[in-house]
């Protein structure tokens, strides 16, 4: 099992890097966000790896990060989802922004990749809803966010999240911003007071 690799940078393509390691050239598959964080052909660059075995095939798969290779596997669990979709998500979304929207099941950001269809993107929310918190950074103002927007009764918090998404926010974009405005207004903050944190929030970013 390959599991990491350091050499020379070889050579580019759209979807794939070859890294020379004493002599050797492996070929490897990446996201265009891994693509991107790795020097220039000629220079030393480092990247994690799976190798993925199939009867007919033998490939590599390489990632900036050990947590990007973590949501690869973990997005490979979900049916429909194989190296191509993987791969694409990890191209579109940063682990943080898979994470927030699994976070507040929004399918809606998840099916922006290309290949992620409606009903891929759902089961994706779905599926990852109690697994995905082991992968994301710990975030207890979001936490408590996700658990009253999914509670059986209103609160200022999701109240303000409906009403950032009325006026034309995504859910995930009005979530993290509640997330943050809570984090200053403190828990029991009127929904009001949510709404304009929240709105400086967004206008800042």
């Amino acid at each position: 099992m390959i599991s990491k690799l350091k050499g020379r940078i070889d050579a580019y393509g759209p979807d794939w890097v070859i890294i020379d390691v004493n002599g050797v050239g492996y070929h490897c598959f990446c996201s265009t966000k891994t693509l991107s964080a790795l020097p220039a052909v000629g220079e030393f660059g480092e990247l994690h790896t799976e190798m993925l075995v199939s009867q007919d095939m033998i490939r590599l798969v390489g990632f900036a990060t050990q947590g990007e290779r973590e949501w690869f596997k973990l997005l490979q669990t979900v049916q429909g989802v194989g190296t191509k979709v993987a791969l694409a998500l990890l191209s579109t979304l940063s682990t943080s922004d898979l994470a927030q929207a699994i976070a507040l099941q929004d399918k809606a950001m998840v099916a922006r990749a290309p290949g992620v269809g409606p009903k891929v993107a759902q089961r994706i929310v779905s599926e990852l809803k109690d697994k995905a918190p082991a992968f994301a950074p710990a975030d207890p103002a979001l936490a408590k966010l996700q658990a009253e927007i999914g509670g059986p009764r209103p609160t200022a918090a999701s109240d303000a999240v409906s009403a950032l998404v009325n006026l034309g926010y995504g859910q995930s974009q009005a979530g993290a911003a509640v997330s943050a405005a809570m984090r200053k207004a403190g828990d029991e903050a009127p929904t009001e007071q949510l709404i304009r944190l929240a709105l400086k929030e967004l206008a800042l970013a």
